[in-house]
């Protein structure tokens, strides 16, 4: 890893940004769920939304590709839970079709970065 670009740090990282992104969004949007969602589905989008730019970050931190792409492997699958839980919990009604929508849109753009990213690292 190139030691300028790795003194930069994860946080200037586009995908890392976007994925922080959505997990305040998955944070704010729980919030008006309901009260027995506590320990439920609010808990599980919660941990799956912060894993993705989490994962991230430790990757950055790794000093071979590998160890590195096994991390965004790992943000890559919390991101596919994300979705589901997403598409549930409109289901539920506790997230209307537009919050759906646009979680998925900020979903979908994490993802294409996210797969982009994981590509260039293995080059």
């Amino acid at each position: 890893m190139d030691e300028e670009k790795y003194k930069s740090g994860y946080k200037n990282l586009v995908v890392w940004k976007k994925a922080d992104e959505l997990a305040l969004a998955i944070y704010f949007v729980t919030k008006k769920f309901p009260r027995d969602e506590i320990f439920g589905l609010v808990s599980q989008m919660r941990r799956c939304a912060v894993s993705v730019p989490a994962n991230i970050a430790e990757g950055y931190g790794r000093r071979t590709a590998k160890d590195r792409t096994q991390f965004y492997y790992i943000s890559s699958g919390s991101l596919n839970e994300l979705e589901y839980y997403i598409d549930f919990s409109c289901k539920l009604e506790y997230i209307s079709v537009s919050e759906r929508d646009c979680l998925c849109a900020l979903r979908n753009d994490v993802g294409r970065l996210l797969y982009g990213f994981i590509n260039s690292q293995r080059s």
